[in-house]
């Protein structure tokens, strides 16, 4: 059994659990990496299946055990369509648990090794996030909260001895299990950040769904000039013009050193997603030039961006 401590404070517990078959010479059959998810109720399920589904996982939430073989094997000939699935298992009784591990012989027997990754945490801090949303243990019943997680703590004994990592989340925030999970899982599959960035005009309204805005009114306006003022940025003569000022050269490299900042804490938090809204006067010249050369500059570095001119012929 080997421990995995980043910075002292995460612990995961990996190990071969018994009755459980060998990993078939080759690898999986069609390549299927399988992960299935469990654990306590409150230990972080679902926080576990978006940060797989950010690793490239195809997540399938609340299957049955009995169906999860079929699950697998329509994964394995999708020609290519399904790379990796993982498959959270909400188990909340004895015979929903046997099943589980019957389901988990009979895949290793099939060819396939599904890798189980089990969520736990400590009695205190599964009350208190339960109290925390106001919910009842599902298994609770009649009786009080502790009652519950320790039914469901008793019924989950065995799984939690075939599993293949273990996670307790007590000490963790959601920021610290993501980064376990990609520890544990993400080796090959680093996610990126993908960014979108808008050109929009200020007397339209700011975007609502802006991550960063960034004011670029200051730039001298190619309305003011007649050859100009009915083309857009997207034009080789307004883009000459917006980017030829020596201040547009001069934000560019300063923002783009912001971005790389930015998407690398966003990274580091959690976030996957950036919308960058650039503004100017009426979103026609100005803005779409700057955004254009922003996602230019943002794919040379490696980050997926999609360009998106919000009120270009709106004026």
């Amino acid at each position: 059994m080997n421990s995995v401590t980043p910075q002292g404070r995460l612990t995961v517990m990996t190990q071969d659990g018994p009755n459980r078959g060998a990993a078939v010479p080759g690898g999986q059959p069609s390549g299927l990496d399988i992960v299935l998810v469990t654990g306590l109720s409150g230990a972080g399920r679902s926080t576990a299946a978006k940060c797989l589904e950010d690793l490239g996982y195809f997540v399938v939430d609340n299957l049955p055990p009995a169906l999860i073989t079929t699950m697998v094997e329509l994964g394995s000939t999708s020609s290519g369509g399904v790379t990796r699935l993982a498959v959270v298992v909400d188990v909340r009784s004895r015979a929903f648990s046997s099943d589980l591990t019957g389901t988990l012989i009979d895949l290793d027997e099939r060819g396939y090794r599904p890798k189980v990754l089990f969520l736990q945490a400590r009695d205190d801090v599964l009350i208190r996030r339960f109290e925390s949303v106001r919910r009842a243990h599902p298994l609770q019943g009649e009786g009080r909260l502790s009652d519950g997680i320790a039914a469901e703590r008793s019924v989950l004994t065995d799984l939690a001895g075939v599993a293949d990592v273990i996670v307790d989340t007590s000490d963790l925030n959601v920021h610290q299990l993501r980064a376990t999970i990609e520890l544990a899982f993400g080796a090959e599959f680093v996610p990126s950040l993908k960014a979108t960035v808008m050109s929009f005009g200020y007397k339209y309204g700011l975007p609502l769904d802006a991550d960063l805005v960034a004011d670029v009114r200051f730039l001298p306006n190619p309305h003011w000039l007649p050859e100009l003022r009915p083309l857009t940025g997207q034009n080789p003569e307004v883009r000459a013009y917006v980017l030829g000022q020596e201040t547009a050269g001069e934000f560019l490299d300063c923002y783009m050193e912001i971005l790389r900042i930015t998407g690398t804490g966003y990274q580091r938090e959690g976030k996957r997603y950036l919308t960058l809204a650039v503004g100017c006067t009426g979103g026609k010249h100005r803005s779409v030039a700057i955004s254009e050369e922003l996602a230019a500059r943002l794919t040379a570095e490696g980050v997926h961006t999609t360009v998106v001119h919000r009120d270009l012929g709106r004026e």
